[in-house]
């Protein structure tokens, strides 16, 4: 039972939260919702997507400012079948209604230099209002033990709620070199700066026994779980000690030669009528008939007793462990860390139409330091604990191609090296969740209506390449199909205005595993975004 604990240390919170990979956001500029392929930008959001490619900038200071509001549904379906209602579906939604980011460059001459921040992990709040499967299952299967326990239990209910946001802001800074008007390169560091928050609860655990021996009030009606097994263990103790005692006190008894006298007549040898009911209670709590009971003798029933002892006392302590797990549970914590990831790229313009743009981005090494809030780590949490958060290296690449002046088409890639890195959060065990690297392709195309408008729709799909051991109700990763569109339009000389949608859905996963009976989870999520954004230009 002390296993639904740990649900709180899931890493539901800490992934992409869009675009990308497992862990990285690359959605990251209003020109990427609308274009959903900007690898070979040479606009200023080429801080983040193309810093080589800033070396095609004239000569001057280059600005953009962009928010995205994104919205995203997850859906686990649980055909568990002691949950009640099964098959459950737990509804999470994610808001991230501030996702920034922020570009800078100044270009003089063949030098650029340039400076981003944005979300470059996590970027928004899950809540599950009913918690999620791993936190409900555990609890459901109070009612087949304890009744196979013959405590009569048919029903649970339970109060669940978690909640967890992530951000993980990237902060880079590039120095570009044009070294002809073919070929620009490009140096850059950022460093990542990782939070995590874990708000939730699991409260009034309660089940239906129907077993008055633990008390007149287990009769069928709901109660307190932790209260049930507290009085049960209370009970089991007492039962182990009595019957102890009586071992010990009936042994005179024995040795005097009273051992074959039947218990219900044990006045004759110096027992109580109170001590013979005592001692038959003990005997039906161990499991003897009545039959067994009336006819037993007193060496039997020391013998019956001192076999029970041993059983009331394990009995007592598995009781005591079950009311331990099912006490209320709250977890407030927190999770920080930084690391550093050099980034390097170079741009190739071969002839005036045709811009190439390869870019690789380092694993960035990050070590979450956790924190307690209140001291309310649930058991899962400890102040100071460690856990490994790497993100993985990224190599990106794309193409743009202009056949007409007034047409842009547009195509990237981007190819994560997952299998570089331990998932499972831990430096000593890898579980091995990766069988191949996640890839993510995208197309777009930009239309010029006229010198202000420009009129833009694109499309972006990831290929991921977890297996079973990765996917649970807190993390899952499938295929994805994503659809922008929007428009840009020039304000002015040195301001353009760039608004952009995006819909993006995950092919459905599934995972098989067994608890008391086999199980299958389904998970599926979709997400919306809409941006607006910025960019200025101010001329040496």
């Amino acid at each position: 039972m002390r296993k639904i604990l740990f649900l709180f240390a899931g890493t539901l919170v800490s992934g992409s939260l869009l675009a990308g990979g497992l862990v990285t956001n690359t959605n990251q500029s209003a020109l990427y919702t609308r274009l959903q392929s900007r690898n070979a930008s040479t606009s200023v959001d080429a801080v983040y997507y193309n810093p080589a490619g800033l070396g095609k900038l004239g000569s001057g200071f280059y600005a953009s400012v962009s928010n995205q509001t994104i919205g995203q549904t997850r859906s686990i379906l649980n055909n568990y079948s002691y949950l009640t209602g099964t098959p459950k579906e737990y509804i999470g939604t994610v808001s991230a209604p501030l996702f920034p980011s922020v570009y800078a460059a100044f270009k003089t001459g063949k030098l650029a230099f340039s400076l981003g921040v944005n979300p470059i992990g996590g970027g928004g709040g899950a809540a599950y209002e009913d918690g999620l499967p791993s936190f409900e299952m555990p609890i459901s299967e109070l009612v087949p033990l304890t009744f196979a326990n013959g405590f009569g239990t048919t029903a649970y209910s339970t109060d669940i709620y978690f909640k967890g946001s992530s951000t993980y802001f990237g902060f880079q800074a590039n120095v570009t070199y044009a070294i002809n008007n073919m070929i620009s390169v490009a140096a850059g560091i950022r460093m990542v700066t990782a939070k995590n928050t874990y708000s939730g609860y699991m409260r009034d655990i309660s089940i239906n026994p129907n077993y008055p021996a633990f008390g007149t009030k287990y009769n069928g009606s709901m109660n307190l779980a932790s209260d049930f097994f507290t009085d049960g263990s209370t009970t089991m103790t007492a039962l182990a000690t009595g019957a102890t005692a009586y071992v010990a006190g009936l042994q005179p008894i024995i040795t005097g030669g009273g051992g074959s006298v039947l218990l219900s007549n044990g006045t004759i040898v110096g027992l109580t009528s109170a001590q013979i009911t005592q001692i038959q209670t003990i005997m039906g709590a161990a499991g003897q008939t009545t039959a067994q009971i009336g006819g037993a003798t007193i060496a039997y029933a020391q013998a019956v007793l001192g076999a029970a002892a041993p059983v009331f006392t394990a009995t007592s302590a598995t009781l005591g462990g079950y009311a331990a797990a099912t006490q209320d549970v709250e977890v407030e914590a927190e999770q920080t860390g930084f690391g550093y990831s050099p980034v390097v790229s170079v741009n190739i313009s071969p002839i005036d139409m045709l811009n190439i743009a390869i870019k690789y981005e380092f694993k960035t090494k990050l070590e979450l330091t956790t924190s307690l809030i209140d001291n309310k780590g649930g058991g899962v949490f400890t102040e100071g604990q460690k856990t490994i958060a790497d993100m993985p290296a990224l190599l990106a690449a794309g193409i743009e191609f202009k056949p007409i002046d007034k047409l842009m088409l547009t195509a990237s890639m981007e190819y994560f090296f997952d299998k570089d890195v331990d998932y499972d959060g831990s430096e000593t065990v890898n579980l091995n969740m990766i069988d191949k690297n996640l890839m993510f392709v995208s197309l777009g195309g930009e239309f010029k209506v006229n010198d202000q408008l420009r009129v833009s729709a694109g499309w972006g799909g990831s290929f991921t390449g977890v297996n079973a051991d990765y996917q649970n109700d807190q993390r899952f990763s499938a295929n994805t199909t994503s659809f922008g569109g929007g428009f840009g339009y020039r304000l002015m000389d040195m301001l353009d205005l760039n608004i952009g949608g995006q819909y993006t859905v995950n092919k459905e996963a599934s995972k098989s595993l067994t608890r008391l009976t086999p199980i299958t989870e389904t998970y599926n999520k979709n997400t919306w975004i809409v941006a607006i954004g910025l960019d200025l230009y101010f001329g040496l």
